[in-house]
């Protein structure tokens, strides 16, 4: 990961709109604030939701996620939290649906994605291009890894396979399963994507090397982030870009209540092009 240097001054040219992403832990919203907020915030359908969890943690996470989602989409839009209309395609990745006079500040369209694990949340949000990202807590331990690691390609499975047990396995294997999710979340794909269909050969630390797209894609016109937020805890962002000038990336940190300055990150070059 790499702060991104100052443009070149006099260069004339203006930045794209950057790629905000807000990582914010279940503990930076109260319970009682998530709940009050939620009440008034979400929707009839999210509400529906949010009362059928059996436990009152993962009640929390589902209300601090959402609630995060229509904040970040007011400060980005200009339109309020509660009037934001949010809808599913039939693979269930949200969208945000534009006014019929358009976004109240303008500019591209808006495309979002939210992810989260136990306690900790992710948000992503573009204007003009598709985005997906992931987030996993390396303490999960052995949990479904076994079967997770099945589904990838095999050159996967072999760099998997070569690191010692433990904690570097796991890290291997939860980054490349963040990477595949954040990919296969930015096309509007889900799990209905064949994991063992695509891969990534990734840098020992942090980093795509090289992606090998599906048959249906390219692997030109996407970019890749990996993003360790806090001490383990793993993130990857999946970013389409159609022009050579990528955006930055904007890493802000905990619920928005304000406009904290954001740490400004390098989004690399297309994986091995």
């Amino acid at each position: 990961m790499t702060t991104l240097p100052p443009d070149p001054a006099g260069s004339g040219e203006t930045e794209p709109a950057p790629v905000n992403l807000w990582f914010c832990p279940n503990e930076d919203l109260a319970p009682g604030i998530a709940a009050t907020l939620a009440s008034y915030w979400l929707d009839e359908n999210e509400q529906e939701v949010a009362g059928r969890f059996l436990f009152e943690r993962d009640r929390r996470q589902y209300l601090v996620a959402h609630a995060l989602v229509r904040r970040v989409l007011a400060l980005e839009t200009g339109i309020p939290e509660a009037e934001a209309v949010i809808w599913r395609s039939s693979r269930g990745r949200p969208f945000l649906q534009t006014p019929a006079g358009g976004l109240p500040r303008g500019a591209d369209a808006l495309d979002f994605n939210l992810s989260h694990a136990n306690a900790y949340n992710l948000l992503g949000v573009a204007r003009g291009l598709r985005i997906g990202v992931d987030v996993e807590r390396l303490d999960r331990g052995e949990r479904g890894l076994d079967n997770i690691i099945a589904t990838f390609a095999g050159e996967e499975q072999d760099w998997i396979a070569g690191a010692a047990p433990g904690r570097p396995r796991d890290r291997r294997a939860l980054r490349l399963w963040t990477l595949k999710e954040a990919y296969s979340k930015a096309r509007g794909l889900g799990l209905g994507l064949p994991f063992d269909s695509f891969a990534f050969t990734l840098a020992e630390d942090r980093g795509v090397l090289s992606f090998r797209p599906p048959a249906d894609d390219s692997a030109r016109r996407w970019r890749f982030l990996e993003v360790e937020p806090v001490p383990e805890v793993l993130a990857a962002v999946a970013v389409e870009v159609d022009s050579e000038r990528p955006p930055a990336v904007h890493l802000h940190h905990g619920f928005p209540w304000g406009r904290a300055a954001p740490r400004r990150l390098v989004l690399p070059a297309p994986a091995g092009v």
